[in-house]
């Protein structure tokens, strides 16, 4: 009989790109190497359009209701199974009460987390619910769990505060899916490129007056892509949102020529684990990154990309680029050394698979 493990996670398949990055691109690995896999999400597509809302509070409401239920169902079945993943946590407000009763049935539990979630970091449109947060939550899910994944090494610093067995597995890429275009881009302009959602879209507007001040210099020899769920707008800067879409996603970021990735140097931002820089290398575009956390370590400045702290930096980095052809293209392909070496799927999949191996029975 197959061992079995059940995911409990937040996202529907391919809604989330913490999910997607940090575990759903394993579970057809596991599958190959005998596991017989159930995705337990928690929201549904109508969920999300309601819950990510302002107010909507009766929506909400029913959310929590029906959620509750459906987590309670989960926590039950999980007796049936040989190993259970928790992503970032089972419900989406302070209690513990289900990876509690995850834990009763003594089945191994193997938890993942991607950001300082320990922080109450609340999207915009939940504001005002923020006291339903429980900052202390993810200490007690560390403590309960077999092993821990996280990405990067501040974020293993805070969990052996509560568990010795800590895994640091950095967020992963499929570069046979993020390949670099085979054309070349004919465009007058140099397209300087950001991915991200409404949550993130407050670090992009740090570096807008670096933009503007571009823009003022380069015209319309440069613009400029936003690819998210949130369209920004702005006076001066032509900028072109296009809507993120997990079928055209590839084909809308190959169209940038440079990615940048801002960040503040605050305690949720260390926990980052540089999604969209890997990203952005993957597909050999050059690209910038504020010097926060785990990008220091992804970046060999000068190498495979560029650390921009202040607007003076970020112009400077930016010019360079946008000026140079021949650097582009050089910093973007050792980007996508640098992923196929230490981010991709094929690097990190054996010590994916250990970890579950060495849970199971001898």
């Amino acid at each position: 009989m197959k061992p079995r493990i059940l995911y409990i996670v937040p996202h529907r398949f391919n809604r989330s790109p913490g999910q997607r990055f940090r575990c759903e691109h394993f579970i057809p690995i596991l599958q190959n190497e005998g596991f017989d896999i159930t995705y337990a999400n928690l929201l549904s597509e109508w969920d999300d359009i309601h819950f990510y809302k302002k107010n909507a509070y009766p929506q909400k409401l029913l959310i929590l209701i029906k959620g509750f239920f459906k987590r309670l169902y989960h926590s039950i079945q999980a007796r049936n199974y040989d190993i259970i993943f928790i992503y970032r946590e089972a419900f989406m407000i302070g209690t513990t009460l289900f990876e509690r009763i995850l834990h009763i049935w003594g089945k191994p539990i193997i938890y993942d987390f991607d950001d300082s979630i320990w922080l109450n970091d609340t999207s915009d449109g939940n504001k005002h619910l923020a006291w339903l947060k429980n900052t202390k939550k993810t200490n007690t899910i560390v403590s309960l769990s077999h092993t821990v994944i996280v990405g990067n090494s501040y974020l293993a610093q805070y969990a052996k505060q509560f568990n010795n067995n800590v895994v640091i597995i950095p967020t992963t890429i499929d570069t046979k899916y993020h390949k670099p275009s085979q054309t070349n881009k004919h465009s007058d302009s140099i397209c300087i490129g950001w991915t991200g959602t409404e949550t993130t879209q407050k670090h992009y507007e740090t570096i807008i007056p670096a933009l503007e001040n571009l823009y003022s210099i380069f015209g319309n020899s440069i613009s400029f892509r936003v690819i998210s769920n949130n369209t920004i707008t702005h006076p001066i800067l032509p900028i072109q949102n296009i809507s993120w879409n997990a079928n055209t996603e590839i084909e809308d970021l190959q169209a940038i020529d440079i990615g940048i990735m801002p960040l503040p140097n605050d305690e949720w931002s260390k926990g980052k684990c540089g999604f969209k820089g890997l990203q952005y290398m993957a597909l050999e575009i050059p690209s910038i990154l504020s010097p926060v956390g785990v990008n220091s370590e992804i970046i060999t400045h000068g190498i495979n990309g560029y650390l921009a702290s202040t607007q003076a930096e970020w112009e400077h980095y930016l010019t360079i680029l946008i000026q140079d052809a021949a650097l582009r293209k050089r910093i973007g392909i050792a980007g996508r050394k640098t992923i196929e070496n230490y981010y991709s799927i094929e690097s990190q999949k054996q010590r994916y698979i250990s970890i579950f191996r060495n849970l199971l029975p001898k």
